[in-house]
């Protein structure tokens, strides 16, 4: 009989992933809309228009139905909710809610994330993170999202890689693989008059890097999963941890264990209250004995220079179901390319570690592509292409890419097409 790999389970979600301010446009009211538009910005190029997805949501969540997904997570705007203290607009919530019900009408199941790296302005300009306050504020934004939704939203990630400033703090790479470069002009005093706040205190919310911010995350996400639970007894509750495939190099196991300890178990140790942990794998790091050792370029690195090695994602899942005794949600995975070949292969591949780890014994709820679409990739702005589909820039017409509708196949046979060659 052919010894063929087990099936993903039968509840298995399988899908893609966005965020709000890369891929809806014009989120004037948030940190992040403030810095890109200050002089020496550390962003290559503002956010703009993005995909006006804002606008156009209806017609990303049919091209996920149409392929064949089951599954959208996509996230709320805080600075559109809150965009002043203590306002709340009902019209930003509804529109969250039709994006919610459109989900339900084409067969996805939506999965929210209160927030996905940007903070409203005055937060930003009190602290963001760093102000006492900022848990109990972002627990009071929580409960206002999850009581409009009243039910039509059972899967919540309270927060996008809150530990991305431990990994950038200890290993210290920038997001997209580089040593911190100096801006000419430190943009951070623009950007505190530019918030109304005082230089020193004002600052993005993202990455945390201070003791007092980083509790504060911890509280906060402690905070919104208790009142999730409580205004939705039966919600699953979780946050998105950047999880990469920590290695040794020879002398360098010390290292990564104490890489291990900053970065990730802090973080993991709280998953352990949760229904589940997201879990956002690209690559691997290599330690040696004093640092993470670049690898070579190759034809396959991506274009943010990350090292192209997708059975990552199948190491990373074990660890975090190891440590944490929970499900894991993938809610982010994929590849910066412009060879839809290759992004084909990856995620092939990463998918094949993935269900390997399945068959180990480790309990994974969902696959969630990185991303939909060719957005607003942060610093680098829209240079890398992660996306299942292109997005014009002057019409925004959306092009499905060829790695949409294979990976919409192998959720119609829920990775059964694997072992049969490329759909």
């Amino acid at each position: 009989m052919e010894n063929r790999m087990p099936a993903f389970p039968d509840s298995f979600l399988w899908g893609a992933a966005t965020s709000g301010h890369q891929v809806e446009g014009n989120n004037t009211a948030s940190d992040i809309w403030a810095m890109e538009h200050v002089p020496n910005s550390t962003f290559a190029a503002p956010s703009g228009d993005a995909c006006d997805s804002y606008h156009r949501y209806p017609e990303d969540i049919h091209l996920l139905a149409d392929a064949g997904l089951n599954a959208y997570r996509f996230s709320v705007e805080w600075s559109r909710v809150e965009p002043e203290k203590d306002r709340f607009s009902r019209a930003e919530l509804d529109h969250y809610l039709r994006m919610a019900a459109t989900c339900h009408e084409r067969g996805l199941t939506p999965i929210v994330t209160l927030s996905h790296f940007t903070v409203p302005a005055w937060f930003a300009r009190d602290g963001a993170w760093n102000q006492p306050e900022a848990p109990e504020l972002f627990e009071r934004y929580c409960r206002q999202v999850v009581t409009h939704f009243a039910g039509e939203v059972t899967w919540w990630v309270t927060l996008n890689e809150p530990n991305v400033g431990a990994l950038l703090t200890a290993t210290g790479l920038l997001a997209y693989g580089g040593p911190a470069e100096a801006a000419q002009e430190d943009p951070a005093e623009a950007f505190a008059r530019r918030v109304g706040g005082e230089p020193g205190t004002a600052t993005v919310a993202l990455p945390v890097t201070t003791p007092e911010g980083v509790a504060n995350l911890c509280e906060a996400h402690r905070r919104a999963r208790t009142a999730v639970k409580e205004l939705q007894p039966k919600a699953r509750v979780g946050w998105s941890l950047t999880i990469q495939d920590f290695q040794a190099a020879e002398g360098g196991e010390q290292k990564t264990a104490d890489m291990l300890r900053q970065i990730a178990e802090p973080f993991l140790e709280l998953s352990k209250d949760d229904d589940f942990v997201g879990v956002q794998t690209y690559t691997r790091m290599v330690f040696g004995p004093d640092a993470p050792l670049r690898q070579p370029r190759t034809e396959r690195t991506f274009q943010t220079g990350w090292e192209y090695y997708p059975q990552a994602l199948g190491n990373a899942v074990r660890l975090a179901a190891g440590f944490t005794g929970v499900p894991v949600l993938v809610t982010e995975n994929g590849i910066a390319t412009a060879d839809d070949d290759l992004r084909i292969t990856y995620t092939r591949e990463a998918i094949t570690s993935l269900r390997e780890a399945i068959a180990d014994g480790t309990d994974v709820l969902g696959y969630l592509h990185w991303t939909l679409l060719d957005n607003w990739e942060w610093h680098a702005g829209y240079a890398m292409t992660f996306g299942l589909a292109t997005v014009d820039r002057e019409t925004f017409e959306r092009t499905p890419k060829p790695s949409l509708h294979w990976l919409g196949q192998v959720a119609a046979t829920n990775g059964a097409c694997l072992d049969t060659g490329r759909p």
